[in-house]
């Protein structure tokens, strides 16, 4: 476990094996343990994971400041971690918020990024001209929920977080992706101070300022690939469509049997084709 100092914040990284570092970023509700399958296969392979909780999710540092959560910081605390390798560049892989973060990453710092793995997570300039147009904006009712004040953080946190607990019993295809176990050290996790509010200010701060936009601009030339749950109950699959105007050398695999959380859903072809994808010459 290493402790780094991100963009202001500290972050609490994993670390493993040797080799070209992989940076995993999680998503919302989770934190690092969502990547439990990929780790051992990525060391196998000849890499080293970088597995970090992002910032405002202990044990990486909480700030009370919604400001904190814009995607500018976020961006910085990869970049941290790629410095903080040892390595000139690192291969970026994120899902759900992890995977904005990484596209915007991939935007901002391609002197920093080696090749890039999306999982379930938007372009947000795709995202944004098709929300209206689509089923997009009723899979996103909670995003406009978790943008009132107090209100979504007592309703999550009622009856010990039984709202997030059926997130992840209910809401996968394969029901046994969570253990038992694994929910509650994502509960755990966002019960620490203030942890449950500095995740929903992820998409409070992002909405309201010009964080979106700046997700939305992101294009790169690194070698990309996208793996997507066509079962995901958040996310449209159409929302792939067009992905090469933003990722110029794209490639998407789509796994019919799983949905939103894909890594913990289908792990043995998540990880034959990410790691395969990372080795390729």
């Amino acid at each position: 476990m290493l402790r780094i100092p991100g963009d202001g914040l500290d972050l609490h990284v994993e670390v493993a094996g040797n080799g070209p570092p992989v940076i995993l970023l999680h998503g919302f509700p989770e934190n690092g343990h969502s990547w439990r399958w990929q780790i051992a296969p990525l060391v196998e392979a000849g890499f080293s994971p970088w597995v970090p909780n992002l910032r405002g999710y202990p044990p990486s540092s909480v700030s009370p400041r919604q400001a904190d959560y814009h995607l500018r910081h976020l961006v910085h605390d990869v970049a941290a971690i790629v410095k903080a390798s040892g390595h000139a560049r690192a291969h970026v892989v994120g899902h759900d918020w992890g995977g904005i973060i990484a596209w915007t990453f991939a935007g901002l710092c391609p002197q920093l990024l080696d090749r890039l793995v999306i999982m379930n997570a938007p372009h947000m300039a795709l995202y944004s001209a098709k929300v209206w147009h689509t089923s997009q904006l009723l899979r996103s009712w909670y995003a406009a929920f978790f943008q009132l004040p107090l209100l979504p953080e007592r309703v999550l946190a009622a009856g010990r977080f039984r709202i997030v607990r059926e997130i992840f019993r209910r809401g996968p295809v394969r029901s046994s992706a969570f253990a038992q176990e694994d929910i509650e050290r994502y509960v755990d996790c966002l019960s620490q101070p203030g942890a449950l509010k500095a995740a929903l200010d992820y998409y409070r701060e992002n909405m309201r300022s010009d964080g979106m936009a700046l997700a939305a601009c992101a294009r790169t030339e690194a070698r990309t690939l996208v793996l997507w749950g066509e079962r995901d109950p958040t996310l449209g699959i159409f929302l792939l469509s067009g992905l090469a105007r933003y990722a110029s050398h794209v490639r998407i695999h789509r796994i019919a049997g799983a949905s939103h959380w894909v890594q913990n859903e289908a792990p043995e072809e998540v990880n034959r084709v990410m790691t395969a994808f990372l080795r390729e010459t």
